[in-house]
């Protein structure tokens, strides 16, 4: 008899469950790379990091290291048997730096002994001969060099020019948005272990599969299918882990062919920030006009990325920034000019949002100080400025928004924040309080789903139905703490008919399916789940026909529910289906494969239709600040978002909450500090403040939109990873309000991220103002 606590449950979609692992993960019984049992014979690596910010490498001595004990000797770029770059989408980045290192950190090669702590501290002590070079440290020095990893990139609509010089208003300005270390709580990490017959197998914590399998066998100089990649699972990713796993993948790879033995590289974290990249920090410059109502009728915009010193991803990223300039506003007139600027920091890779969240917070801030210029409610404009249904309804890059629910999306949000009675309550407050300062901003999301490059839009997905009528799947995508297998042995577990206990997902394997794209672009259910059903689908199918000759019915008459299949004759438990299916030698398992529709892109122009559709929310947050020291905190938040019709609410509301404390991390205490020796100061928890239980006010309302995706997607449903980290730029407009409050004057000259210091440093302009205005 089925114990209560493990009954089936039916349908599995639709409903909160736990995720997959939680409860093994909670009690420490969950396998992560690190926890791999090593094969025999084992040795560990530590990479060897530049500390010059730019220079000639002369040469090293590895005597000292090499004289350590348990030491075994070196890795450097002799050693490799392949191409000596990595097959990465510039071709720019050496797999360890040879003749110039380019940033301090740069792994020119790796120490490999018998034990993790021995190889690190060997690794310390390789001397390095470089003849420095002059470096350039800031986007300023970056533009007025001309230095790019890539072109520049324009992309513009009417005439903006002429637009703002027929506005009755224009508003010219600066801003800037500092990056952010990923913060994975499992860092990155790579075991590499020689098979027979020159092949490899890669235990790496990757996005990825498919890419790291292609750097790896790239650099070992042999054909992919020598090379098998395995990931279970991450603790997390972010993004940090879509093409930077692949870095530690080929050197674990490169050190385990030289010393014919498995190796393992597993980062501490000081060394993960010093070596990987960060999201891009970017630097702005506009002229927006508008009218007397907040129309905004014209903007020419300059945006400087940050990308460092390779190429990565900063072309998609700094695309997907020009994309997402409008957030929820129709451009009518504008002009963006986009430049990727090289500079001797670590290469700036994906982050969650990957370009979106930079493009977002400018319009933003742009949106708030039209408001205060006018005399004007913030959220007015915003609503003045919202795209059309059926009029103004076209993006700057010729999309059509179809699935438009911002107007009646913010309404709401607005109603059920009390918005309005608050405003009057916060400026009530802050006549009688010369010290604690309020502010308040309701802010918008609209954020394209699909990768924008096309071809990354396919999924494939193989489904097992064993005699006993247990399911097993694997899919292409990956799981990194997000719920991803969760959702689809939901989707799989319905399309059979079967309870979700009954479905199991697998780790995702290059040998199981091939060529998958990364886990990436909040398309990994959207994708993966849709090809899970398919396959499930194909299953079903031949069961449905299976039975229907049985029964002399039509095979559509067969329905999968509740444990059983049911056709107009009888009902029968999908166990003994199976049973009866095998007996007569019918196929029980299948492949599915997905390509999303309808999506077009020309990356030359940067028109067409890059996404299938856009997720929608907005956030309204309430926050203080004490205007002698600058400190801040938020003090109440309400969302409204948009995931369609809901796989998984309890997942979805857990990647939304989290999203959003990501998202205002990135704006108030995550800090990136390079010094003036181009080195990053802030590498440990020490020194970089994520944020931390006591930073989430205790009113954190989510409220999920009751409707599903326009379009057809799997479920209804609509992606959730990436949207709604943009809610979290209702902070930093909240903070720009109570600034301006403050200030008095209706300027908010504040940055981000907006620490404490920079909050004073705004405040303390007031000062200066009215010592001018006296």
């Amino acid at each position: 008899m089925t114990h209560p606590q493990t009954a089936p449950t039916y349908p599995a979609a639709g409903v909160s469950r736990p995720h997959e692992s939680a409860a093994a993960q909670v009690a420490g019984a969950v396998t992560y790379i690190d926890d791999i049992p090593e094969v025999k014979g084992t040795l560990h690596a530590a990479p060897i990091l530049s500390n010059v910010a730019h220079g000639k490498l002369l040469g090293l001595d590895a005597a000292p290291a090499l004289a350590l004990p348990g030491v075994h000797g070196v890795v450097l770029a002799a050693d490799i048997p392949g191409n000596p770059v990595l097959a990465s989408f510039g071709q720019d980045e050496p797999i360890f730096a040879s003749d110039t290192v380019q940033y301090i950190g740069q792994v020119i090669g790796l120490v490999v002994a018998d034990t993790v702590m021995n190889a690190r501290r060997a690794a310390r002590k390789v001397v390095q001969n470089i003849q420095p070079l002059p470096a350039i440290l800031t986007v300023g020095d970056a533009l007025q060099a001309k230095n790019f990893v890539l072109p520049p990139v324009n992309v513009s609509r009417g005439n903006a020019s002429a637009a703002l010089a027929a506005a009755p208003h224009t508003l010219t300005g600066t801003f800037e948005v500092g990056g952010q270390e990923h913060f994975y709580l499992e860092g990155q990490i790579a075991y590499a272990v020689p098979k027979e017959q020159n092949q490899w197998q890669v235990y790496s914590s990757t996005q990825h599969p498919g890419e790291v399998q292609h750097w790896v066998a790239h650099a070992l100089h042999t054909n992919l299918n020598a090379v098998t990649v395995e990931c279970r699972r991450m603790g997390g990713g972010f993004g940090g882990k879509e093409t930077q796993s692949g870095h530690l993948a080929v050197w674990a790879s490169l050190a385990a062919h030289k010393f014919k033995c498995p190796v393992k590289l597993r980062f501490d974290r000081d060394d993960d920030f010093m070596v990987t990249g960060k999201r891009h920090p970017f630097y702005f410059e506009y002229t927006a006009g508008f009218d007397d109502t907040g129309l905004l009728t014209g903007l020419k915009l300059m945006q400087a990325a940050n990308c460092g010193f390779s190429a990565d991803l900063s072309g998609p990223v700094a695309d997907r920034a020009i994309f997402h300039s409008d957030n929820a506003y129709f451009l009518s007139d504008v002009d963006i000019t986009s430049y990727r600027c090289k500079l001797n920091t670590q290469s700036h890779t994906a982050y969650r949002g990957f370009g979106g969240p930079q493009g977002m917070v400018v319009i933003e801030a742009i949106m708030g100080d039209i408001a205060r210029k006018l005399g004007m409610d913030p959220l007015d404009v915003r609503m003045r400025n919202l795209y059309g249904v059926n009029e103004r309804n076209t993006t700057h890059y010729q999309m059509k928004v179809e699935d438009n629910i911002l107007q009646p999306l913010l309404s709401k949000l607005e109603q059920t924040s009390s918005y309005r009675v608050r405003k009057e309550q916060i400026s009530a407050w802050n006549a009688g309080n010369p010290v604690i300062k309020r502010g308040m901003a309701l802010t918008p999301v609209k954020f394209g789903i699909s990768f924008t490059a096309t071809l990354f839009n396919q999924a494939g997905a193989l489904v097992h139905v064993y005699t006993d009528g247990s399911v097993m799947v694997n899919h292409g995508g990956t799981e990194m703490g997000q719920g991803l297998h969760t959702k689809v042995a939901q989707i799989v577990a319905d399309e059979l008919g079967v309870a979700f206990e009954r479905v199991r997902v697998t780790a995702s394997d290059t040998s199981k399916v091939p060529n998958a794209s990364a886990t990436a672009a909040s398309a990994g259910t959207d994708l993966n789940a849709r090809a899970a059903q398919f396959a499930a689908r194909h299953v079903r199918d031949n069961l449905a026909a299976f039975v229907c000759g049985l029964d002399g019915c039509g095979a559509g008459a067969i329905r999968f529910e509740g444990g059983q299949v049911i056709s107009p004759k009888t009902s029968r438990c999908f166990e003994e289906v199976v049973g009866a299916a095998y007996a007569n030698r019918i196929q029980l398992w299948s492949d599915g494969f997905y390509r999303t529709p309808k999506i077009h892109y020309d990356k030359h122009t940067l028109t067409g239709r890059p996404f299938y559709y856009f997720a929608y929310g907005a956030a309204c947050t309430e926050v203080a600040i004490d205007t002698l020291t600058g400190e801040n905190r938020v003090l109440k938040v309400d969302i409204l978002h948009d995931v369609g019709t809901s796989i998984n609410p309890a997942l979805d509301i857990g990647q939304i909450e989290g999203a959003f404390i990501q998202g205002m991390g990135w704006l108030t205490t995550e800090e990136l500090v390079w010094n003036a020796q181009g080195s990053l100061s802030t590498h440990a928890p020490s020194t970089y403040k994520i944020p931390t239980t006591g930073d989430v006010p205790a009113h954190l309302r989510v409220d999920l939109w009751p409707e599903p995706n326009r379009e057809d997607n799997v479920f209804g449903s609509k992606a959730v990873g990436e949207p709604p980290f943009m809610l979290g730029i209702s902070v930093l407009e909240a903070l720009r309000d109570a600034v301006a409050q403050a200030r008095g004057d209706a300027l908010a000259p504040l940055n981000a991220p907006a620490t404490a210091e920079r909050v004073l440093n705004a405040l303390g302009a007031q000062a200066c103002a009215s010592e001018k205005t006296e």
